[in-house]
């Protein structure tokens, strides 16, 4: 792959991050609200089952489950295809495990996941 193409692999991959970002915000947004309505209907006497059952979906724990699993597949996208770039750009791969908070075994699986699927 040359570097133009890894470029823009990142690039993508960083606009796609964002772009995820944009739509879980939100969606926590509105988890956040009828989180309040749902204290509030609780502080006015309504038990659990008929406020859940009053919630229109999708449920809050259905928005943060969302959220989640779409940041981990977008995020750890990025995160391989950062990587990759910087060990490109000449960052060790002890480097990089610091900087991502990983031991240097996880470091080099990120790395080398991504030049392997090109």
């Amino acid at each position: 792959m040359s570097d133009a193409e890894q470029v823009d692999e990142v690039d993508a991959a960083l606009a796609e991050l964002v772009a995820e970002l944009a739509t879980c915000i939100t969606s926590l947004g509105a988890a956040r609200e009828r989180a309040a309505e749902l204290q509030e209907l609780r502080a006015g006497g309504m038990g659990w089952l008929e406020a859940v059952r009053a919630e229109e979906p999708p449920l809050i724990v259905e928005r943060i489950s969302g959220a989640l699993e779409s940041l981990n597949t977008v995020g750890g996208r990025w995160r391989r295809r950062e990587a990759a770039a910087l060990h490109g750009a000449g960052m060790s791969i002890n480097e990089i495990a610091r900087l991502f908070g990983v031991t240097r075994q996880r470091a080099s699986v990120l790395v080398r996941t991504t030049e392997e699927t090109g």
